[in-house]
């Protein structure tokens, strides 16, 4: 806990003083990676007691700014996502499907509470053609009553080619605009 208290602190008076010197920006994002492929580093009570104190404190430096906050987790953290939406926590990224995040079943649980970015399987983006069925499949449905940033859901493959990002771009420009 003191290590969460000092980087905390510390990160929260070098944005103080950017804040300061005129320096605006719409959200706040932190990374605290918190699972892996198909569980957590730790359980609920101990996320309560030993790393939540420090989220809420990011969350209300945050709130008292006018910010957005968008946590990005990756690993399995979907029993965590209750706790990150009661601390008021606006974004969560990246969705990590390999290790157990379903995108649209958190869509259909917590879409309301929570923007979603990310949650595009990069395990298929050198795979032109299951990459297109999975945006065509996947982002109808995360964009559904808004809240969806389209993004992978980890590293995008060194082995996508140009012509095949341009074509993914492509392909979420038709399937994923907000009309």
């Amino acid at each position: 806990m003191d290590m969460f208290g000092h980087f905390l602190e510390v990160n929260l008076a070098l944005l103080d003083q950017v804040w300061e010197a005129g320096c605006r920006f719409d959200s706040l994002t932190w990374y605290d990676d918190l699972g892996y492929k198909g569980s957590q580093f730790f359980s609920v009570q101990m996320y309560r007691e030993l790393l939540k104190p420090f989220h809420k404190r990011a969350v209300e430096w945050a709130d008292r700014k006018g910010l957005k906050t968008r946590l990005h987790s990756c690993g399995d953290v979907r029993p965590f996502v209750p706790e990150f939406i009661e601390l008021g926590i606006d974004a969560l990224n990246p969705l990590e499907v390999k290790a157990g995040m379903d995108p649209v079943k958190i869509k259909q649980q917590y879409g309301k509470d929570l923007v979603l970015h990310g949650g595009v399987n990069a395990v298929l983006w050198d795979k032109p053609e299951q990459i297109s069925a999975e945006i065509e499949k996947v982002v109808p449905e995360l964009k559904k009553g808004g809240g969806y940033i389209f993004a992978s859901d980890h590293s995008i493959p060194d082995t996508v080619s140009l012509e095949d990002f341009r074509r993914i771009v492509e392909c979420v420009k038709r399937v994923g605009t907000y009309e």
